[in-house]
């Protein structure tokens, strides 16, 4: 265990002004307080937190984070008070204590309802002080490399929080370093195996093509002196995890993975950066599409640097970062470089950003106690999302996940513009609402007075800002719309099991269900929030797993007006269990669309004419025509085959057409009659192992979409 004297030491390397008194009556009390403790590993508890705060010191942080690390269980654990350690040591580190305290006790990890709302807590408390997250976050770490000490169930318990929760979030804020090594430690405890090869297949590589990394640091250096640039290169093998990651990501394996080593150019100017990136794509040749420059546009928690990656020696590729002292700096502490200290004096690096600030723009958005679940999702899209850039016709950038669309566009713009967004055209080019924007391209979003959010944009919508803007929108403008067709689902719903919707009933559910009100409850209903089968099962589970009755076709559709008939459109063939979306038409009642069907675009400034709709949520009979289209053997008996395998599977055949007729193979067109998407999932995996199907998908009918609108 380190001693007293020792911390003091690591602390005044950075901060020669440190109140060392102070940490050592910390340190004093802490130990006095965990006396007679002991960890798993049999070791004295103290030895904990001692080496938590070892850990916070290598980022350079102030004295009240380092004295919290300290007495960060001591309230939990030991007999010391909030008050007692205020009395001591002051208000900030006790809130800080405190604010630990409570994250520990958070079960981040569970599987129930309250997992939104610890996360909600998690992030309000680190809106108060990020500090506390940090501490929490070297505590976590700490664990991890010590984790073998435990039950081997706790071990997977905690690794698996570790690599869903803390990882991404030490990502989020900066801290790549401490990414990485949670994620392997996690790693290690989950697929030790998996690890194992990974390590075992970097020794072999090492042994047949030498040190390579001292060899490609060896070439830059020289590049970089024969360009007159003083910079300091640093290489590194990418951690098994990284690898791993990777391996599954591509689907490649570790033989064929490329970029497995990195380096990094430190530099003293950013000028420098650009004039390294020269000499470097000078030297080798880059790959395309792997440049990125987050110096010109930085990431929200104040990263900067520019990343390349090139073919290195006998071809292999390898990732290049470059960047400044004061880049590097940021990039190795994040969001803690606003508490570091250097020679004695708080850090003022001009790249830190304001720690709390992308926290805020998350916590801004949900401002009632019912948005538990939207910002649930919301920090998980901002956790795990990667960025791209795009812009606005004056040139703004505006940044959002990949994958965003449109929609998620315009409401990052202004919720204004969201609610009232008709279209979008993408460098100059009208585009459908859900097209995935990409990096570098010019947004324009097309308004119109009147327009208000459709129930389908949160299909299409990608971020929690735009999903809680349409949620709550809907809930506001189309609340009395969403309770009358939640009425109409409960009612169809609990009539299905035999049962009448009564307000009693519906009131019982809302309790269960924690809703507010049965207004509440429909409304979410009608929303597509919630379903009918959860209001059946949540007042008579035992009837909502009875399925045996099947809906019939006439009411299976939910959302039309009474007496309105409703046909299946011909272009996309929707099946139950599939988003769908209604559209009116003269002499035809309405069609029902798949969400993702192209001739939805021929509509798009019609949104008079669009219904929301939904599948009933029971079982169906198998009567909903869809068609496949199969690439068959030209063999004796493979066509029998494959028709005895479609009717295993309880589907009914009802049309078959031939395509293309060639030596060795047949093209043709199957119809079959299902009962849902899930039966149409089920029969086309089968089809796809059958070894005499070459191919198998679904047949969309480009003729159909490009009819006339009705």
């Amino acid at each position: 265990m380190i001693s007293a004297d020792d911390l003091i030491a690591l602390v005044r390397n950075y901060n020669p002004k440190a109140n060392a008194e102070r940490i050592a009556q910390a340190y004093a009390f802490g130990e006095r307080m965990h006396e007679g403790q002991t960890r798993h590993s049999g070791e004295p508890y103290f030895t904990h937190p001692v080496a938590v705060a070892a850990i916070l010191t290598e980022q350079q942080l102030d004295d009240a984070t380092i004295i919290t690390a300290l007495l960060h269980d001591t309230i939990e654990d030991t007999k010391a008070s909030y008050g007692q350690v205020t009395e001591l040591f002051g208000s900030e580190v006790a809130m800080l204590v405190d604010g630990v305290t409570k994250l520990t006790n958070l079960q981040l990890s569970s599987r129930e309802t309250k997992q939104a709302e610890n996360f909600r807590k998690l992030f309000m408390a680190m809106s108060k002080d990020l500090r506390v997250i940090l501490v929490k976050l070297a505590d976590r770490l700490h664990n991890m490399r010590t984790i073998k000490a435990m039950k081997p169930e706790k071990q997977v318990q905690k690794a698996r929080e570790t690599m869903d929760i803390y990882a991404p979030l030490a990502g989020r804020m900066g801290m790549q370093w401490m990414r990485e090594e949670l994620e392997d430690l996690a790693f290690r405890v989950l697929n030790p195996e998996g690890r194992q090869s990974i390590i075992r297949r970097f020794i072999t590589l090492q042994r047949e093509t030498g040190d390579v990394i001292h060899r490609i640091t060896g070439d830059m250096r020289h590049e970089l002196d024969k360009a007159g640039i003083e910079a300091e290169v640093f290489g590194r093998a990418k951690k098994p995890y990284s690898i791993w990651r990777k391996m599954q990501e591509k689907d490649q394996g570790f033989s064929r993975l490329s970029d497995i080593y990195g380096f990094r150019v430190i530099t003293d100017s950013e000028n420098d950066c650009y004039r390294v990136l020269g000499a470097i794509h000078q030297r080798w040749r880059a790959v395309p599409g792997r440049f990125k420059d987050y110096i010109s546009q930085p990431k929200s928690n104040g990263y900067r640097s520019i990343h390349t990656t090139v073919s290195g020696r006998d071809g292999k590729r390898v990732e290049v970062q470059i960047r400044t002292r004061q880049m590097h700096d940021v990039a190795e502490t994040g969001v803690a470089a606003h508490w570091s200290y250097r020679d004695g004096v708080r850090s003022e690096n001009p790249f830190a950003v304001d720690p709390a600030k992308w926290i805020a723009n998350l916590t801004e958005q949900f401002d009632s106690e019912e948005d538990h679940e939207d910002f649930l999702e919301a920090v998980k899209l901002e956790m795990y999302s990667d960025q791209v850039f795009c812009f606005t016709p004056k040139g703004d950038v505006v940044k959002l996940p990949r994958g965003a669309t449109p929609i998620d566009y315009a409401y990052a713009i202004h919720t204004r513009i969201g609610h009232a967004c008709v279209g979008a055209k993408v460098d100059g080019i009208r585009v459908p609402l859900w097209t995935r924007l990409k990096n570098g391209q010019s947004v324009e979003i097309i308004t119109a007075e009147g327009q208000t959010p459709q129930v389908t944009w949160l299909e299409i919508a990608v971020t929690g800002k735009a999903k809680t803007a349409i949620r709550r929108a809907l809930r506001e403008v189309d609340r009395e719309r969403f309770i009358k067709l939640g009425q109409e689902l409960a009612r169809s719903g609990f009539e299905h099991v035999g049962r009448k919707a009564t307000d009693k009933v519906l009131e019982t559910a809302a309790r269960h269900l924690r809703l507010k009100s049965r207004d509440e409850l429909l409304a979410r209903l009608g929303s597509a929030e919630l379903t009918a089968h959860d209001l059946v099962e949540a007042v008579y589970p035992e009837l909502a797993r009875d399925d045996s009755d099947t809906v019939p076709q006439r009411r299976a559709v939910i959302g039309l007006e009474p007496g309105q008939g409703y046909e299946r459109a011909p272009c996309c063939e929707p099946l139950p269990g599939e988003r769908i979306v209604g559209i009116t038409s003269r002499g035809k009642g309405v069609v029902v669309h798949t969400i993702d069907c192209d001739r939805l675009t021929e509509f798009e400034n019609q949104p008079e004419r669009w219904i929301d709709l939904h599948w009933h949520s029971g079982t169906h009979p198998a009567v909903y025509g869809t068609t496949l289209e199969l690439t068959i053997g030209n063999d004796a008996g493979v066509l029998g085959r494959i028709c005895t395998l479609i009717g295993e599977k309880k589907a009914n055949i009802s049309n078959l057409e031939f395509l293309d007729r060639k030596p060795d193979f047949y093209r043709l067109l199957i119809c079959v009659e299902l009962r849902d998407v899930e039966q149409l999932h089920s029969l086309m995996l089968m089809l796809e192992a059958e070894s005499d199907v070459a191919a198998v998908e679904r047949f969309r009918d480009k003729a159909a979409a490009r009819a006339p609108a009705g």
